[in-house]
């Protein structure tokens, strides 16, 4: 296989794997996983306190490492002959390896909402969840908990 069909092949699969990891977990209050579907949930009323924009970090897993290590070392590896082309795909996989796993980072990171809340007894709770929906302070919300997720909802 030639060079450049091979470096085509590598580079079309890191992609892919890259557009693979943008598939990440939802923590959004209108989206439930198919496990909590049927499930009987606890409903209590609040009343929002405060609201605060906070981010939910991103996925941190192999995809951006190794989709960056493979590009960075196919562009090393143009670099010299020989030993230079050995080093260069080495420090370009490395190089690259870093970049991905730090753009996987920013890519999934997602925009987020602190809620606090003053339950009907008093007493304060702290939800964060995907900013997808807006809450006002003076608010009244319902928390909806069941198996170990509390999410806000109007």
């Amino acid at each position: 296989m030639t060079r450049i069909k091979y470096s085509t092949i590598v580079v079309t699969l890191a992609a892919a794997a890259l557009l693979g990891a943008c598939a990440t977990p939802t923590s959004s209050g209108r989206v439930y996983s198919s496990g909590q579907a049927r499930q009987e949930q606890t409903v209590r009323m609040a009343v929002v306190e405060s609201v605060r924009e906070v981010s939910l970090d991103g996925a941190q897993g192999p995809v951006g490492t190794i989709a960056g290590g493979a590009i960075g070392g196919i562009a090393g590896s143009n670099i010299g002959g020989g030993r230079g082309s050995t080093i260069g795909t080495i420090l370009g996989a490395v190089a690259g390896g870093v970049a991905g796993q730090a753009i996987e980072r920013n890519v999934t990171r997602k925009k987020a909402l602190e809620i606090t809340v003053r339950l009907d007894n008093k007493e304060l709770r702290a939800i964060t969840q995907e900013a997808d929906e807006n809450f006002r302070p003076g608010e009244r919300v319902r928390l909806i908990s069941g198996g170990g997720v509390t999410r806000v909802s109007h």
